[in-house]
């Protein structure tokens, strides 16, 4: 047995930034400065590579200035804040270039740092008032230009580690590498993305900016993993791949708000006639999906049909933009046809016995998700420490045809039906967390066995561990 995810997050967030760019990471809540004797001046902090805020004055101590502005170093130590409760070293050492903050100091609060001139990451933010010199977790780090700056990322953060169905070895792959040691490259438009995504080449692919809107086919042993607020709009296809991870990366479909945008759309079907945000088909095997945000697919939002296997899919947000699906022979009104993952096309398919086997783990479906979280069938899906919170759902996890599903340790808040084991179904639920549902609670089937080690956290602590850690880093 492993270390338990949870456990394994907090070490991955300290770890993951993206260096350089317009604005710092955001540091965390500073403590106030103690009630005894003022303090002169506070210390100087050291920077290489980033410049440390102008702490605040307190009572009880005067304000204290951070360190200089760096150029583009891979550590910054913040300035620490006067004040009789003492001040604590600020951030670990950065990723990449001119690195980010860690935790936050403690000490007195300080200002807002300043923004780096030459590359280095900004100083964190300074604290607001406190009790006693407490230390205090630094921010998350932000996507885009705003906090990163994703004109100066040059270096993805660190994976997660992979647990599940994509490190089982079959199909005549070990396990899921990707690209593994390809040297990276890096693309800025659709069609260099399209350009390095095909084939069977191993290739690590870095993605800038925001690419769309079109269709991507994306080949065999490949890694395509987001710079700082990457965003690929359109569809993502993976027919017949295998060795595939795509991570920290933003994908939005074609249907935002309204299907009829979806170039394939066909009114007199109706939503369902557009195409998914991710589509995984022909037997595509040893698939990880990790640290993604997927969202308004104009049919589903990631689905896994047609004999696909041995897939993880990890601290991955979905949900949807408000719309409804009024027209069409297939019609779902209000509803919006936003039903977000589909595993298994029909019953009965010859293709898809003895495959289709997913573990979904620390995944949050979110906003307008109306269903399908996942909707099942044939394989062996392992669920556990999610997070469902898409109020105003129709049911979440649903057990269909000859699937058989372990759902576990997962936390359902605000939702209806979270548990749907139909008849032709079968699966076995424990230790989860409902929170103001409706519905269906329990499931007794017979579940499975997973052939891989992975110790589930408990559900108590699933909300806040998934809404720090999922989606882009």
């Amino acid at each position: 047995m492993r270390r338990g995810p949870l456990s394994i997050l907090f070490a991955s967030l300290l770890m993951a930034s993206c260096g350089g760019g317009s604005s710092g990471t955001e540091g965390g809540t500073g403590g106030a400065p103690g009630t005894g004797g003022a303090q002169t001046g506070g210390q100087t902090g050291n920077t290489t590579g980033g410049q440390s805020g102008t702490a605040g004055a307190g009572t009880g101590g005067s304000s204290s200035t951070g360190g200089v502005p760096g150029s583009g170093g891979t550590s910054s130590r913040g300035g620490s804040g006067g004040g009789a409760g003492g001040a604590e070293t600020g951030g670990a050492a950065g990723r990449g270039s001119g690195g980010g903050a860690g935790k936050g100091a403690g000490g007195s609060g300080g200002a807002a740092g300043a923004t780096s001139s030459t590359g280095g990451a900004a100083g964190g933010r300074g604290g607001q008032t406190g009790a006693g010199g407490q230390t205090a977790t630094g921010g998350k780090t932000g996507t885009g230009g705003s906090a990163g700056g994703a004109s100066g990322c040059s270096t993805p953060p660190a994976a997660s580690p992979l647990l599940g169905w994509a490190a089982v070895s079959g199909m005549g792959v070990t396990t899921t590498t990707g690209g593994g040691d390809a040297t990276p490259q890096t693309v800025t438009t659709e069609s260099a993305l399209a350009s390095a995504a095909g084939g069977t080449n191993a290739a690590v692919i870095y993605v800038k900016g925001v690419l769309g809107a079109g269709k991507i086919s994306v080949g065999s042993n490949k890694t395509i993993v987001g710079l700082c607020g990457a965003e690929i709009h359109g569809h993502l296809g993976l027919g017949g791949s295998s060795n595939v991870i795509i991570r920290n990366i933003k994908i939005v479909g074609y249907g935002v708000g309204n299907c009829a945008l979806d170039p394939d759309y066909d009114s007199s079907v109706g939503c369902s006639s557009g195409n998914d945000a991710v589509t995984v088909n022909g037997a595509s095997h040893h698939l990880w999906f990790d640290h993604c945000d997927i969202s308004d697919g104009t049919d589903g939002n990631l689905d896994i049909t047609n004999g696909s296997d041995f897939v993880t899919v990890s601290w991955t947000k979905f949900h949807y933009t408000p719309r409804s699906d009024n027209s069409g022979s297939d019609s779902t009104g209000a509803n919006g046809h936003r039903f977000s993952n589909l595993i298994g096309a029909s019953d009965g398919l010859s293709i898809d016995v003895g495959h289709l086997n997913v573990t979904w783990h620390h995944d949050w479906w979110a906003d307008n998700v109306n269903q399908r979280m996942p909707r099942t069938r044939a394989g062996k899906i392992h669920v556990f420490n999610n997070l469902f919170t898409a109020t105003g759902d129709s049911y979440c996890t649903n057990a269909g045809d000859a699937s058989h599903l372990l759902v576990e340790d997962n936390a359902y808040i605000g939702v209806k039906d979270p548990l749907q084991p139909d008849s032709n179904g079968d699966m076995l639920a424990r230790n989860n967390l409902f929170t103001n549902t409706s519905g269906t609670t329990t499931a007794s089937g017979t579940g499975f066995t997973p052939p891989y080690s992975a110790t589930p956290d408990p559900a108590s602590g699933v909300e806040a561990a998934v809404k720090a850690g999922a989606g882009p880093q």
